[in-house]
């Protein structure tokens, strides 16, 4: 369904592409011709191969859940470590739509490690298909393996040609970005901030001209050349066209002989990417069929086979790192949300999210410009709304009872604490719907950090559920003070990294004062008691500098404590304090935006991390913050230029944000969200966040692919595979809801000051001297809310 504010795609140029082949060495795949049979070649029991033809043909069952169910296959492959290789075969399907397979280059037994894996689309034409990698594992005998499974009707394959030789390396990679002038591919609000980016050698300013949808001019002027941007590898320039502020559809910017995408200037833009990136979290529920037309799919995890359910789960095994811990208990852990790309559910991950989706609601009863009734119940697409419960409430309290069913029973070792995560007790491949999952589920030990997560989380969903279900407040309050006893007791049981090799993310943490310190501020801040007022002063956190470039986030979560402290109204005596570090933290990240040339609130000292998107938004939160304590429009403008990079204003010249501009990500890695794959099943919601540029790339289609390097903001590929570069996970699209909903309450407000102009800056804003002072000092009309202080 088209919504408004979306624009439908028309290109998709970000995946991994195939490259013709130039093999230099020997054949080292047996018997690729078939000439004379097809042994020494396999397949499963479910199908007969066929070799009759001078070709290898099988006929595919339907039906089946994962590609490797059906699969044709060759052992003794020999692959070196650090050798480039050419691969290249024709294949045919009798099939009414193409199947996407997966060829393998992997292990030949357990745990079946891939070195290299291609996802083409078989139809009814033969095809040739040509690729290049370079080994990262050595494999004497590897196998090579054409997963056929999954599809929904029976279909034929026939396979031919196949070939693995040693080969030249591969040319490196060069993305194709379409055109030069990058900009924000949904558009600008018609009051506020209007910058682009020129990609272009030129180094005298270059003249550019916006035109409405009828091709005319309707503003012109001069590019502002920047010179070489590390970050992009590219020299460029940054047009402001600010003071052009009618609004309409279509309108295209010209600069250097290119034209940009279309895009729209509007006050309204944001209102469905607020709702959209909401409703996410509805969509990757785990416990509950989803209905949601387009998106449907039976209960996760529910203890209906193939699933081994999540109704009564074991401890992990007492092997490995973890031989000294295991439980003779099990838990009901059902609901929750999925974390990622995987089944997995990790209260880290969980806590920061369904935090933020409470705060986004919070922030509706503080800020002086939240925009009433635009979360109130009815306004997201879940099954809880006309309950009379705001929606993201409801959604907040998926994730809650989860996490409440995640504590240790009583009478057991670490009993009140809460274990950090449930997971498959090893990988699964992709796709697979999370009812298909046949893996065994496992509680993993607990931790100090997720048991403070609960205790956090649980004291904020207490104060804003007293309104609306008193008794479940209740239960919240207790949860939170019993597991901020427990962590108390056992402040140093720590996740390790080596909790990650199998089956899911380690999430490890071995430094927890800050989740002590947010947990602590979440008590006082509900309670008003003096004990947590005086646990959170004495910790370290409360005065240390809270920057980073990066920004907050799983695993360094003190200023969501910090935050709540400067917005929610309290007694605590140092509150202005606090409102002041709040003001002089936005102030770095403006001054750091100021000096990128893509209008980003991230600017990072050397490369950029998994997840750097949720970096930039993270870090538009505390700067959208600051203008709620002091109205300074600066701050606002701030946060809205920050939303350019994102939607297309980048060195990809690709919107993060699947179903929002011209070319955006849409296969975001995902077992279920898996059109990519498999044409049966959806591609990731609109609304979904991709992770993002990750100069510390690490899956192998990245690896294979960036054989050469990239620049930081080119360290991405739209590609199902790449999972460190194109995640989706909840905790990234709660910073999208969270910025999308405080820029969605901006319409018609003036935002002086717009971080990408040399002469902008932001003036030194005193909380502490009151209102008069920061009126001086800002020139600006003030909206904060003025509240009594103890």
């Amino acid at each position: 369904m088209f919504r408004a504010g979306v624009v439908l795609v028309v290109a998709a140029a970000l995946m991994a592409p195939a490259i013709a082949a130039n093999a230099a060495g020997p054949e080292l795949v047996p018997n690729g011709g078939f000439d004379g049979g097809h042994a020494p070649w396999f397949t499963t029991q479910d199908m007969v191969a066929d070799s009759s033809s001078g070709q290898l043909c099988v006929d595919v069952p339907g039906g089946t859940t994962t590609a490797w169910s059906s699969i044709v296959g060759v052992d003794g492959v020999p692959i070196e470590a650090g050798e480039d290789y050419d691969f290249s075969f024709t294949a045919t399907g009798e099939t009414e739509l193409p199947v996407v397979i997966r060829a393998l280059v992997q292990q030949g037994e357990p745990p079946w490690n891939a070195t290299y894996e291609a996802n083409p689309a078989i139809g009814g034409d033969t095809s040739e298909f040509h690729f290049q990698f370079n080994s990262s594992l050595d494999l004497p005998e590897a196998q090579l393996a054409f997963q056929l499974g999954g599809a929904d009707a029976d279909w034929r394959f026939c396979l031919d040609d196949v070939h693995i030789a040693a080969g030249e390396p591969a040319a490196a990679y060069v993305p194709e970005t379409g055109t030069r002038v990058r900009v924000n591919q949904l558009g600008y609000l018609a009051s506020g901030p209007k910058f682009a980016t020129l990609i272009s050698d030129e180094t005298a300013p270059v003249d550019w001209t916006l035109r409405s949808s009828d091709g005319a001019s309707v503003a012109t002027g001069s590019s502002d050349p920047r010179g070489k941007d590390s970050s992009a590898g590219s020299s460029v320039h940054v047009i402001d066209f600010t003071d052009f502020g009618a609004s309409g559809d279509g309108f295209t910017l010209e600069a250097d002989g290119e034209a940009s995408y279309p895009f729209s200037i509007a006050d309204d833009l944001y209102g469905s990417l607020r709702y959209d990136a909401l409703n996410y979290f509805g969509l990757v529920r785990s416990g509950i069929e989803i209905t949601t037309p387009g998106y449907e799919r039976p209960a996760g995890h529910l203890d209906v086979a193939p699933n081994t359910g999540d109704g009564a789960v074991p401890c992990q095994k007492p092997e490995g790192f973890m031989q000294n811990y295991t439980c003779d208990y099990t838990l009901d852990v059902t609901g929750g949300w999925y974390d990622a790309g995987d089944h997995g559910k990790y209260v880290v991950n969980g806590g920061i999210a369904v935090y933020q989706l409470m705060s986004l609601y919070e922030r509706t009863l503080t800020a002086p410009t939240a925009t009433p009734g635009a979360l109130d119940d009815g306004t997201l697409d879940i099954p809880e709304s006309a309950n009379g419960v705001p929606d993201v409430l409801d959604e907040a309290r998926w994730e809650l009872e989860w996490m409440l069913k995640m504590q240790v029973p009583a009478g057991e070792e670490y009993a009140g604490m809460v274990h950090h995560k449930v997971q498959d007790d090893g990988w699964t491949g992709l796709p697979l719907l999370p009812s298909d999952d046949p893996k065994q589920r496992e509680l993993h030990r607990p931790s100090t950090a997720a048991t403070l997560n609960l205790a956090a989380v649980a004291a904020q969903g207490a104060r804003l559920f007293e309104q609306y279900d008193p008794e479940f407040s209740a239960t919240l309050i207790a949860a939170a003070r019993s597991t901020y006893a427990a962590a108390l007791a056992t402040p140093d049981l720590y996740a390790p990294v080596s909790d990650g090799n199998d089956g899911g993310g380690p999430y490890d943490d071995k430094k927890v004062q800050d989740e002590f310190y947010w947990a602590a501020a979440e008590l006082y801040l509900t309670t008003g008691e003096p004990e947590f007022e005086s646990a959170l002063k004495a910790n370290e956190w409360h005065t240390a500098d809270l920057f980073s470039y990066n920004g907050f986030n799983w695993g360094e979560t003190a200023a969501l404590g910090r935050l709540d402290l400067a917005t929610v109204p309290s007694k605590l005596a140092d509150r202005e304090a606090v409102q002041d570090s709040i003001v002089a933290l936005a102030d770095r990240y403006v001054e750091n935006q100021r000096s990128t040339n893509f209008g980003q609130a991230f600017a990072p000292i050397s490369g950029y991390d998994w997840g750097s998107n949720s970096s930039v938004l993270n870090n538009q939160v505390v700067i959208a913050t600051a203008f709620d304590l002091t109205g300074a429009g600066e701050y606002a403008a701030a946060v809205v230029e920050s939303m350019d990079y994102l939607l297309g204003r980048n060195a990809m010249n690709n919107s993060y944000v699947t179903g929002y501009g011209t070319v955006y990500s849409q296969n975001q890695h995902s077992r279920w969200f898996a059109h990519q794959l498999d044409v049966s099943l959806p591609s990731p919601p609109v609304g979904t966040l991709a992770g993002g540029p990750n100069s510390a790339y690490s899956d192998p289609i990245a690896v294979q692919t960036f054989n050469a390097g990239c620049a930081p903001q080119q360290c991405y590929l739209d590609d199902i595979q790449s999972y460190s570069t194109n995640e989706m996970t909840v905790n990234w699209n709660s910073a999208l809801a969270w910025v999308a909903s405080f820029v969605d309450d901006q319409r018609g407000l003036e935002q002086a000051g717009a971080t990408s102009s040399p002469e902008s800056a932001v003036a030194p804003i005193a909380i502490g001297a009151g209102a008069a002072a920061v009126a001086a000092a800002a020139g600006i009309m003030i909206w904060r809310r003025r509240r009594a202080r103890a």
